[in-house]
């Protein structure tokens, strides 16, 4: 049967939270074209209220267990072995990433193309492990070229954007919150990351000296006891409407702040990682986005607390990354004949 014209099976697998909402806008848009798209994902604190809230199907496969590299090899190992046996008698047409690990080595193994995006070059380890098997990486133009091609990879496709507005073109608020304002959110560092192991996370003590000038809501990673004097979200919250909603978002990696500054929301990313490409581009493009030392968080909080941006004009002028990985997809089934 030939790739020309049908249905194809696509396979895309979502580790965090971020990567579902990206499965999410990619699944629809494929959908559209008319391709079969089989979503997976791992149990992890991020991805499966956020799936059953976007109101998507993802079929479950292994967890995150990052308590030791034991457990983390043997997690992903574990992963990889259910992937196989899920595709056994039904291979994907081609598998779609944002650097899953256990996809990039499942679809190698299988013989199935891979397409993947990447934004944190700081990643390591996960960047060693996925670009050198993709056939195509989707990734913006803030990231130089040269740092992808130290890892081999065989075709790179950028784009005049950040990942983030796949799902922030066309967002509208749908829900209200009735936290005091202003209303500062905290995002913690992802602490248990291969990249963060030897980092200092310091959020709980910014928290306490945000608290002088406004609300501030922790949004914990693993730990969600509570806090004296601060308010900590224990259960799931939809984090665009969140960043929508707050005056002031802070965080240490990038996803949360790139939503909120997309949208308008002041953000500020403490400096704890090198190479952050993407968070200099969305503020180079004059987003409000503040990349600062920790020792300056409450002087441009401060400032910035409470402020709106008007940034419409400015985000129709990035390139959406669905329309550039739809447009690869489809030129990866044209005219290509299948056994």
């Amino acid at each position: 049967m030939s790739y020309l014209g049908g249905k194809h099976r696509v396979w895309y697998d979502a580790c965090t939270g971020k990567q579902v909402r990206y499965a999410v806008v990619i699944a629809k848009r494929l959908r559209k074209l008319g391709h079969d798209v089989t979503l997976t994902t791992r149990e992890h604190p991020d991805t499966l209220p956020l799936a059953d809230y976007l109101k998507e199907k993802f079929k479950v496969i292994g967890k995150y267990d990052p308590a030791s590299l034991f457990t983390r090899l043997h997690a992903g190992a574990q992963r990889m072995l259910e992937m196989s046996k899920l595709f056994q008698d039904d291979v994907p047409d081609l598998a779609i990433a944002h650097q899953s690990v256990e996809l990039c080595r499942a679809a190698f193994g299988l013989n199935v193309p891979i397409i993947l995006t990447a934004d944190t070059p700081y990643a390591d380890a996960v960047n060693r492990l996925t670009i050198p098997l993709a056939d195509t990486l989707v990734v913006s133009d803030a990231i130089p070229q040269r740092f992808f091609r130290n890892f081999g990879v065989k075709e790179i496709v950028q784009f005049k954007g950040v990942d983030e507005v796949a799902w922030i073109r066309g967002f509208v608020p749908s829900e209200k919150f009735d936290y005091k304002k202003p209303l500062i959110v905290l995002r913690q560092m992802e602490t248990r990351a291969a990249y963060a192991l030897d980092k200092t996370d310091l959020t709980e003590t910014l928290a306490r000296k945000l608290a002088s000038i406004g609300t501030v809501l922790l949004l914990p990673r693993y730990d969600f006891r509570q806090r004296k004097g601060l308010l900590v979200m224990r259960g799931f919250v939809d984090s665009l409407n969140l960043a929508a909603y707050a005056d002031l978002i802070i965080n240490m990696g990038g996803t949360m702040a790139r939503e909120a500054a997309l949208l308008g929301t002041p953000s500020i990313v403490v400096s704890t990682f090198t190479g952050s490409h993407v968070n200099e581009y969305v503020a180079r493009k004059g987003f409000p986005l503040f990349i600062v030392d920790s020792t300056k968080v409450m002087s441009y909080a401060k400032k910035y607390v409470g402020r709106k941006w008007d940034v419409k004009e400015k985000l129709d002028e990035l390139e959406n990354p669905v329309d550039v990985i739809a447009k690869v997809v489809q030129k990866k089934f044209s005219g290509v004949a299948k056994n």
